[in-house]
């Protein structure tokens, strides 16, 4: 475990510097490893349940692009010109990890644990956390520091964004065993808690309104907290009417994803992987 007190400090003040320097680069790769290793994570739950930016992580993050110079990164027939500070990150069999052959990414400075298994081609951007066991699916991406549990199946076409700025903001986070069906989009730092199940199709944003049946209640963010979908919601799309003469006129309705049952053994039977497929 690498001193995380004294990284810190290093990337605080090499963030600080209006020339950081070549010590900086040194720092800025020690960063990149332990975010790779899962020593250090751009957002963590807290005892209380709340998920909070380490804000000096997505400091650190930005760095690297200060630092970084364009350079030819072009492999396979295909042409990429990016960061120096960004290469691909290379795996090995021992890590565990399965990348199916057929155009997947994972970029430097993110973590894969044991057993996550990406089907070409997806993308994982730095900053990410993605658990043991989940697995990433077909043109899905997770985004720059977005934090995706353990078991968790991001099916076809899933769209987990990332919040990389501002600084302070918690990133999208998806915790244990949910199932996040194909064409999701969960953006804007929303928060979906263990055993959840969307839907194919379902849209969430900090902004949406998510309409709990079972409950007879609304979910919405707060002033300084994310939108959150309870464990074990299943969430189906839905639309609710445009309550003005104009609106009526023309039948508008708006998109209001909604809360349909919480989960059970039925639900369980139709989302979980099969062990055979890690």
């Amino acid at each position: 475990m690498p001193d995380l007190a004294a990284l810190q400090s290093d990337i605080d003040r090499f963030v600080a510097a209006e020339a950081p320097g070549a010590d900086a680069r040194a720092a800025f790769e020690r960063l990149l490893d332990a975010l790779e290793a899962g020593d250090v994570r751009a957002a963590e739950r807290g005892a209380d349940g709340t998920w909070r930016a380490n804000a000096w992580v997505k400091r650190g993050i930005l760095l690297g692009f200060r630092l970084g110079a364009i350079v030819d990164q072009s492999s396979g027939g295909f042409a990429f010109f990016d960061k120096d500070t960004y290469p691909v990150q290379r795996f090995g069999t021992g890590a565990g990890v399965r990348i199916v052959p057929g155009g997947s990414t994972v970029r430097r400075g993110s973590h894969l644990a044991p057993g996550v298994v990406c089907m070409p081609p997806m993308y994982v951007n730095v900053g990410a956390y993605v658990g043991a066991g989940t697995m990433v699916d077909s043109h899905a991406l997770v985004g720059s520091c977005g934090q995706i549990g353990e078991r968790v199946h991001l099916s076809a076409a899933a769209q987990v964004g990332g919040v990389l700025e501002p600084i302070g903001a918690a990133p999208v986070v998806i915790e244990d065993d949910v199932f996040v069906g194909g064409g999701c989009g969960v953006y804007e730092g929303t928060v979906v808690r263990e055993r959840a199940v969307l839907a194919a199709g379902v849209i969430l944003t900090r902004s949406t309104r998510v309409y709990d049946l079972a409950n007879e209640t609304v979910l919405r963010s707060g002033a300084d907290a994310p939108l959150e979908i309870p464990a074990g919601a299943v969430v189906v799309p839905g639309a609710r009417a445009v309550d003005s003469e104009f609106g009526r006129a023309h039948g508008l309705s708006l998109s209001a994803p909604c809360v349909v049952k919480y989960r059970d053994a039925s639900t369980d039977a139709s989302t979980t992987l099969e062990e055979a497929l890690r």
